[in-house]
């Protein structure tokens, strides 16, 4: 057996914007990760693969999914990287801890698991840059015009700074911080609200391209605080963000109530993470101050809560 996984992921600073050239940040959510476990099977025929997600109570062999199934995409794009090499049949079990469309990269944990259990099964393991860019591929049938911050922090499981078309850079900080992310419990599929932001930049040009370039303004100074380790500062940005985003649209009732609850409760500053209309939102809190308000949070409605320490 071959076992792999990857982590989770939340953005700090910067959706939406870095859809449209902004920078943004985002770190690794280790508290939750995707495995994938790739075994040999009894079976005569060579080059099969019988894929069980029980998440998603899926249990197929692979040529029965259609070529668009992101999983049958990553594990085609994975062959092909590596040469498409002859081999035994397969079993590919998928498990995941990653709430599905909540802001948590969950596909992407899912794509990432499946390319390193899969090559490194087959003797030619893949390296991280080459990694990012299959899952990346897939990025575009979860969301169809992805930045590619997602693939990037949760192939390199570190905090990155990314800008679309660059490298992404490896925030260094000597200063851990604490995040609380609430889970409205509202799935929020990125493809809806990254096409309603879209539709609207279309009619108003000028209003949202201003949004974004104040969002990609906060992230470029939440880097800056991060590298210096200036994280009481990274409070009010979040609540200078969250302004934003909701200017663009992409708030919801539940996501305000929980970002109030936590500010209320001792947070330095809260917003929404991902593409908004549900999902989660996060919180940048006191290591003294997160039972508090992880306990107010779900008092407020959170189906959950999940803490966890950004750190390099």
């Amino acid at each position: 057996m071959t076992t792999a996984s990857a982590p989770g992921k939340i953005i700090l600073f910067g959706e939406h914007a870095v859809v449209y050239g902004r920078p943004a940040i985002a770190v690794p959510v280790r508290e939750v990760i995707a495995t994938a476990e790739i075994t040999d099977i009894n079976q005569t025929t060579h080059g099969q693969i019988h894929i069980e997600a029980p998440e998603i109570k899926l249990d197929k062999w692979l040529h029965e999914l259609d070529p668009d199934h992101p999983l049958a995409k990553i594990v085609h794009l994975t062959l092909h990287a590596i040469g498409s090499p002859k081999f035994p049949p397969l079993r590919l079990r998928i498990t995941s801890t990653i709430p599905v469309s909540s802001g948590l990269g969950s596909g992407t944990a899912v794509s990432i698991a499946v390319v390193r259990a899969l090559s490194t099964h087959l003797g030619q393991p893949l390296p991280l840059q080459r990694q990012s860019a299959l899952a990346f591929e897939v990025e575009k049938i979860h969301h169809g015009t992805p930045s590619g911050i997602d693939n990037s922090v949760v192939t390199y499981d570190q905090p990155i700074y990314f800008v679309q078309g660059e490298e992404p850079e490896i925030l260094q900080s000597e200063t851990p911080f604490t995040l609380i992310i609430g889970d409205t419990g509202q799935t929020s599929p990125t493809t809806v609200a990254v096409n309603q932001v879209r539709q609207a930049w279309q009619e108003n040009p000028p209003k949202y391209e201003a949004a974004f370039e104040a969002i990609g303004q906060i992230a470029s100074q939440a880097r800056r605080c991060i590298m210096e380790g200036r994280i009481h500062e990274l409070g009010p940005l979040m609540n200078q963000n969250q302004t934003l985003l909701e200017d663009i649209g992409v708030s919801s009732p539940e996501l305000r109530v929980l970002i109030e609850t936590a500010c209320t409760a001792g947070a330095s500053g809260a917003k929404l993470s991902g593409a908004g209309l549900g999902g989660n939102m996060i919180a940048v809190v006191d290591p003294d101050d997160t039972d508090r308000v992880e306990i107010a949070l779900r008092e407020a409605g959170a189906v959950r809560t999940l803490r966890t320490e950004v750190s390099t």
